[in-house]
């Protein structure tokens, strides 16, 4: 059964396609053909090719053993490491319906 295309906002399509060529040239910086970083990563060049464009349909696990193999892995922790949204959505209920002091 053949996947159906996932229905992403243009942006999203946008940042896979970026991030896949940014993962291409740190594999070509690093000299490694296709074939063997294929075998490291553990996948087929078809879906090394795929990921290098950005692909929708990766696994964010490829994804991860490719920063993994090219040793930019660390990069990965940054992602949602700020929650500012969050922790200002817990202040509101944390406050409830009380008004800040002013003095």
């Amino acid at each position: 059964m053949k996947k159906s295309a996932l229905s992403l906002p243009p942006q999203f399509l946008r940042q896979l396609t970026g991030l896949g060529l940014r993962l291409r040239l740190a594999r070509e910086r690093r000299k490694l053909s296709t074939e063997v970083f294929a075998e490291r990563l553990g996948a087929s060049r078809e879906t090394l090719r795929r990921m290098e464009k950005g692909d929708p349909t990766i696994a964010m696990g490829t994804f991860l053993r490719a920063l993994r193999i090219l040793g930019l892995d660390r990069d990965i922790d940054q992602l949602a490491a700020d929650d500012e949204l969050g922790r200002k959505l817990q202040d509101i209920e944390l406050l409830g319906n009380r008004q800040p002091a002013t003095d």
